[in-house]
């Protein structure tokens, strides 16, 4: 038996096509989509006070991996290995080695048996692929050295079943927070990171391919077309430009590309943004100008945050500098006593479990790489309850669907639609809540002197 703090666990299998789910959870509804009768509380996306959604999307850890300890979470302080034995999780601090994460990665952690994942798998994990230390994968970080997301926590609501899309890395996962899925057609998916390492989307070298996952679940290692995309759906971007609803993508800059962040932008990848006039007006670096855009009073509506490399909770060992929660915080501070409290939600979520150890397995499959395994997610808003921990089953495709009711923008019918609906977790009848700054040793100063550090914040 596992050692948890708290237990919640299920598991069923689904064999679709495509997207759209179809198995039951035991009440009648499939894991992901939405119970009959929507939102509760009287609450619905025509009476949201929302104005501002800001996403920070963070990278490289299972829930467990930060929050195995968190009191009322699901976590575990022991694990599974493929021997058949049960080990204890080590913890340690948040300097870390990069784990392999890819979509074989995945499969070998998860150790699919019939239709389950046994969760045993992580003691065979690589690192660049040579073995990992003995059982290093078993592992979570001393909470003291994280801080600020636990007071996040404690302040506001921390989500312990939120799933990646896809069983694959921070590319994809990337392209998941904008499309909700990377379906070029009805029978391949784009998966994994592309070969070339310069460069991710448009800007990638020349007879750069990226890898597939077919329907059947056959992987097809760069396979598949150059990283800049036009997706059959489209993007949040192409309904948030219906509607008139604006929106920034703040991203680092990487040195060589063409001024926009390219390694590390997932709009980099979209071909209307990259070679259209949205590349100069919507995309923004450094990504410390949302400061700036607070300060100001010219926040978009809808903002997606990417940090630089040492502000990203990436593993990097070698850098000795971790501040990613302090980053966290200080743009949390920064929009806390703002004008824009009362009118803003604020999502941080981790793109990946970067390889590291998780208890709970992925809730459904599909026929396109997912759902990958569990990452946290923070919600700060003035209108969700304080403290509390969050059981429901999300996935990436409930951030996408929360910006699509808040705004009214229709559906992109990927990831989206099954999904369930956060609308639950607020209480937009009741007065805004006061902000309370969230302590941290570094603050907006520290962050806006830093230099750029020019690199990739992921290379897979």
């Amino acid at each position: 038996m596992l050692t948890r703090v708290r237990t919640l666990s299920f598991f069923c299998f689904c064999s679709i096509a495509l997207i759209a789910v179809g198995c039951s959870n035991g009440s009648g509804s499939a894991p992901g989509l939405p119970q009959r009768g929507g939102l509760d509380r009287g609450v619905s996306p025509n009476t949201t006070p929302v104005q501002h959604i800001v996403l920070m999307i963070q990278e490289n850890r299972s829930f467990d991996d930060f929050f195995a300890t968190y009191p009322g979470a699901d976590g575990a302080t022991t694990g599974k290995t493929h021997k058949g034995k049960t080990i204890p999780l080590q913890m340690r601090n948040l300097a870390a080695l990069d784990i392999d994460h890819q979509y074989s990665s995945f499969t070998k952690d998860c150790d699919l048996q019939g239709s389950a994942c046994q969760m045993d798998g992580f003691d065979l994990a690589t690192i660049n692929g040579n073995p990992a230390p003995p059982n290093y994968a078993y592992q979570y970080v001393n909470p003291d050295q994280i801080q600020p997301y636990w007071t996040i926590a404690s302040q506001y609501i921390l989500a312990d079943h939120v799933f990646q899309t896809q069983g694959s890395g921070s590319f994809t996962a990337h392209q998941d927070l904008i499309a909700g899925a990377t379906r070029l057609n009805d029978h391949e998916s784009v998966i994994d990171t592309p070969s070339s390492s310069k460069s991710w989307g448009c800007d990638a070298q020349q007879g750069t391919k990226t890898s597939l996952i077919t329907t059947a679940l056959k992987y097809e290692q760069y396979k598949g077309p150059f990283p800049c995309f036009t997706y059959p759906t489209g993007t949040l971007r192409d309904l948030l430009d219906a509607k008139g609803v604006s929106w920034r993508y703040y991203s680092p800059p990487h040195k060589g590309n063409t001024g926009g962040g390219a390694i590390w932008n997932a709009f980099d990848a979209i071909d209307a943004v990259r070679n259209g006039p949205e590349w100069k007006t919507n995309i923004s670096v450094p990504e410390t100008n949302i400061y700036g855009d607070i300060t100001n009073g010219t926040l978009a509506q809808m903002s997606w945050v990417i940090p630089s490399e040492v502000d990203s909770d990436h593993p990097h060992k070698t850098k000795g500098v971790y501040t990613g929660p302090q980053w966290i915080a200080s743009v949390v501070n920064a929009i806390g006593t703002s004008q824009y409290w009362n009118n803003t939600t604020i999502i941080i979520v981790w793109d990946d479990w970067g390889g590291f150890y998780d208890n709970e397995p992925p809730p459904f499959f599909d026929k396109q790489g997912g759902s990958g395994f569990r990452v946290p997610m923070l919600v700060v808003s003035p209108y969700v309850d304080r403290g509390k921990v969050n059981h429901t089953v999300f996935s990436f495709g409930s951030i996408l669907k929360y910006v699509e009711e808040t705004f009214k923008l229709g559906s992109l019918n990927t990831t989206d639609k099954p999904a369930k609906t956060m609308m639950p977790m607020f209480h937009y009848g009741q007065q805004p809540r006061p902000f309370a700054t969230i302590p941290a040793d570094r603050t907006k100063a520290y962050f806006l002197r830093q230099p750029p550090d020019y690199d990739p914040v992921d290379s897979e």
